[in-house]
């Protein structure tokens, strides 16, 4: 998604029928007569559709059986205009718009959970790490049918959003179907102020530094520069960027930026000219040969999937886990005046290579399905998630200190991760033997 401001002037019905009016009896005079006409019969079939929505909206303001509001009416069919549009445009009211600021500034209200429609139904793509849905074993994959008591047949995203938003220490009760499970599950969940840590860092073996990056708000790229400048002897990097759904895309650009210098990192095409862009890596001071292995899942999506497929189509880190989720369209937000908006999809997304993924996801270079390892096997079951990990990534303690440098290692009793914990990730495992395999082969190459 990406924040953007453009001119915007929301006129009446009343002012837009007006103006095709004088469209049609307009005398400058016709270049080309076939043109002309072609005009004129465009301009007639938009003037009689704008007819048509008053017509019917007169009807209800003076036959519904109920007393309407012709604003609460307007602002329900922009609702249902965008929602019919695709999967991620909507219409912002005040409190959507306002909610939308807050989240992408890392802090927001609300249960810590990430949905998208799948087949029609509210799916959720990813729990945030830490938050109230996480904890109480909410899942990437799970189908929300109904809110407390409120049906989610027919709802769309911003409704079911603000719904699950509301006062912090306040309760609601979220009906699940999960799959291969026959009956719906409840699961009650308290709200909270979700303050959203972007970035966690630890250390595997002595000398590989793990990366885990949970959503791509705006602290993401200076986060992980800390953590890069921090573990500075590192021999070799995992990026986990699993049950991650996405976020801002400068984010998305400025953390493939940090290990490569050149190249196209993703370019969007739209149908306008301005939305045709393409961002590239620049020379700086970029780590460029740490050997790196990148951690997807099917809930890694848009912001996501960006950095795992540049990554992935530069050659700069392999890919490993699961088939991301396939998001790969860009959503512009527009203010309508100071205190709503429209998020609208505006463009496509492609990688360095020009594949798009949307709808397609991106395929990891090594299939490892996630399970905890047993006489070294990996359990091969695709549904169970990082958010079902019993004692997955934690935040660091407070009191942790600045890592001390012994036999050239990366020693931080708070930051090392247990054997015993790696064993319960199949896909971390599988991760950190395809890294030591490359640091091997890079040294051998020396």
């Amino acid at each position: 998604m990406t924040n953007k401001t453009k001119p915007f002037i929301l006129s009446s019905i009343a002012v837009a029928i007006g103006s095709y009016y004088i469209g049609l009896n307009a005398n400058a005079e016709p270049p080309v007569v076939e043109q002309t006409q072609q005009n004129q019969t465009i301009s007639k079939e938009k003037l009689e559709a704008y007819i048509k929505f008053t017509k019917i909206l007169n009807l209800i303001e003076h036959e519904y059986v109920d007393e309407t509001n012709t604003t609460e009416l307007v602002d329900k069919a922009l609702k249902g205009l965008m929602s019919n549009l695709d999967a991620h445009s909507s219409y912002m009211d005040k409190k959507e718009y306002k909610d939308l600021n807050v989240h992408t500034k890392g802090e927001f209200g609300g249960l810590g959970i990430s949905v998208g429609m799948k087949d029609g139904s509210l799916t959720v793509i990813a729990p945030i790490q830490d938050t109230p849905a996480y904890k109480a074993g909410v899942k990437a994959g799970d189908i929300i049918i109904k809110l407390d008591n409120k049906a989610t047949m027919g709802m769309n995203i911003d409704e079911a959003v603000s719904i699950m938003r509301g006062k912090p220490g306040s309760s609601i009760t979220l009906t699940i179907l999960r799959k291969n499970e026959t009956k719906p599950r409840e699961i009650k969940i308290n709200r909270a102020i979700i303050k959203v840590q972007s970035v966690f860092a630890k250390v595997i073996d002595g000398d590989l530094l793990y990366i885990q990056v949970t959503s791509f708000d705006q602290n993401v790229v200076k986060e992980v520069k800390k953590a890069l400048t921090k573990y500075s002897k590192a021999k070799g990097i995992v990026l986990d960027l699993r049950s991650n759904p996405g976020g801002l895309l400068d984010q998305a650009v400025g953390l493939v930026d940090l290990f490569v210098d050149k190249g196209v990192i993703v370019s969007q095409k739209g149908r306008s000219k301005a939305e045709n862009i393409t961002f590239n890596a620049k020379a700086d001071k970029d780590d460029v040969k740490t050997p790196m292995v990148v951690l997807v899942d099917g809930g890694s999506a848009s912001a996501s999937e960006i950095v795992s497929g540049a990554l992935q189509d530069l050659k700069r880190a392999v890919v490993v886990g699961e088939k991301t989720f396939g998001k790969g369209s860009v959503q512009a937000v527009i203010p309508i005046g100071n205190e709503e908006g429209l998020r609208l999809t505006v463009a496509r997304y492609y990688l360095p290579s020009g594949r798009s993924i949307q709808a397609k996801g991106v395929d990891p270079d090594v299939v490892i399905h996630l399970g905890s390892i047993t006489n070294g096997d990996a359990s091969n079951n695709s549904l169970i998630k990082e958010s079902e990990l019993d004692k997955h990534l934690t935040v660091s303690d407070s009191n942790n200190t600045t890592p001390e440098v012994m036999q050239n290692t990366l020693s931080n009793k708070g930051n090392n991760m247990s054997e015993s914990e790696i064993n319960k990730d199949s896909q971390l495992k599988g991760a950190s033997d395809i890294l030591k395999a490359l640091i091997i082969t890079e040294g051998r190459k020396k």
